[in-house]
């Protein structure tokens, strides 16, 4: 059912400043509009449109960007509304932390099914981006658990929607890149545990066959299976190559079903800061290698069984906050992928080959597999297949030229690239990553523009 919302309060404070992604590529100024009352939203975005919801700012691209712009700043909805113990549903304004839903609940003996790298982003950003996290095979994405959520559009009606209710605004809103309006409020299935500790085990790999079949082997006794492979490691390769030189590290991991005894401390919070950005990237030919040996061989030594608590294995990035300056001024691209399983040895052999040739190394190179699940959103990322996650210091034509490499890799075998962390993927190639877009169109609101929907889908 939609409503129309009340009148227009008084004029919200608003500031033009400068906005980045995480990935600090650009700056640009946004005029800044803060929403901080749930029955005033509507009247603001009538009153501000165009516009573009932003939260935390940890998208690496420009999904969250509107130059010159309106963005409309959800981290003042941060209030929890109700939530159901016995059931485990958490209903609450959209500019909730997953962090605080973690933390708050934890105790309580619920946690959130399923979790990006970072637990600093809002409830609303990670539906509107449809996140993912180590246990896709198991749990599906953020998506899959969004009971009912609050869709405000820019005309200052207000839609309710979910699996079950206007089924196909929530498919279109699920991954919807906050193009379909501004989400207020969302319930959330969240899932029991017994406490904070992981079961978790650390396998070092030599080859991507090693990769594949740990990978198979884990998906039916293991939640949690993710990979660091060393993207500079190993010989290159012929093309069509039965072997593959690529060492790496698996992780896997369950939830402990009962509390350890005697109960381990939890790790201290010690929060760092990258305290300020250098003049140059410290991701270089001259630190990648050494780095990426070291972290491959303390982990080497360090394999085999163990108790962790989950926040470091699951956001192992969380406690060194600022981390994206030591790309340095120029700042750094992600690239992840997602390629069907069927040709996905042959197409990460044959980035990984690209990378090699380009001197172009990440050490927060993630390679990891997703379970046979569609996805709930139109535009979701997630589908079957494998998918690899890379840095790269922006090095400006000479990166550009890897990705163009990458992207045809992408193209012929079927897959796409990740839009939460994408800033230049070509047009053509977003077309026939997600064949549901013409679908997802008519649902878009004509009020809200981001810089990725100008790129890609021309306005």
């Amino acid at each position: 059912m939609v409503t129309q919302a009340p009148a227009a309060p008084p004029p919200t404070p608003a500031t033009s400043t400068p906005v980045s992604a995480w990935g600090r590529l650009q700056s640009a100024p946004h005029h800044v509009v803060p929403l901080t009352q749930p029955e005033q939203v509507g009247s603001t975005l009538a009153r501000t449109r165009p516009g573009l919801a932003h939260g935390m700012g940890r998208s690496y691209g420009d999904v969250a960007l509107n130059p010159g712009g309106t963005l409309w700043r959800t981290t003042g909805l941060n209030h929890f509304i109700a939530f159901d113990e016995a059931n485990g549903l958490l209903t609450c304004e959209a500019g909730v932390l997953l962090k605080d839903i973690q933390r708050t609940l934890l105790p309580r003996g619920w946690l959130l099914p399923v979790t990006p790298g970072t637990q600093l982003i809002t409830v609303g950003g990670a539906i509107a981006n449809d996140v993912h996290g180590k246990n896709h095979h198991v749990f599906g994405s953020f998506g899959d658990h969004v009971q009912q959520l609050c869709l405000v559009r820019t005309d200052g009606s207000t839609l309710g929607c979910g699996p079950t209710q206007n089924p196909d605004w929530f498919a279109a809103t699920v991954g919807g890149l906050g193009l379909t309006g501004v989400i207020t409020q969302a319930t959330l299935q969240l899932r029991r545990v017994a406490g904070p500790w992981l079961e978790a085990e650390t396998i070092a790999y030599t080859s991507l066959e090693e990769f594949f079949h740990l990978a198979d082997a884990s998906e039916a006794d293991w939640e949690h299976t993710v990979s660091w492979i060393d993207c500079l490691a190993g010989s290159q390769d012929k093309p069509g190559g039965t072997s593959s030189s690529a060492r790496g590290i698996f992780l896997r991991a369950n939830p402990a079903q009962t509390t350890p005894h005697p109960t381990p401390k939890p790790p201290a919070e010690r929060q760092r800061r990258m305290p300020f950005v250098p003049p140059v990237s410290l991701v270089n030919r001259l630190t990648l290698r050494p780095f990426n040996t070291a972290y491959y061989r303390l982990h080497q030594w360090r394999a085999g069984r163990s108790l962790v608590h989950y926040e470091p294995f699951s956001y192992p990035l969380d406690n060194l906050l600022d981390w994206n300056r030591m790309y340095g001024p120029r700042g750094f691209y992600q690239y992840q992928s997602v390629v069907p399983r069927a040709v996905g040895h042959g197409a990460v052999q044959a980035m990984l080959q690209a990378i090699r040739r380009a001197g172009e190394g990440s050490f927060l190179a993630v390679l990891k597999t997703f379970g046979k699940r569609q996805s709930v959103g139109m535009l979701s990322f997630p589908q079957p297949g494998v998918t690899l996650a890379l840095d790269f210091p922006n090095r400006g034509a000479r990166t550009h030229k890897l990705f163009e490499q990458l992207d045809a890799i992408v193209r012929e075998a079927g897959g796409r690239l990740y839009m939460a962390k994408d800033a230049r993927m070509p047009r053509e190639l977003f077309e026939a990553g997600y064949p549901r877009l013409p679908e997802f169109l008519p649902y878009r609101d004509p009020g809200i523009r981001s810089a990725l929907s100008r790129r890609l889908m021309g306005s």
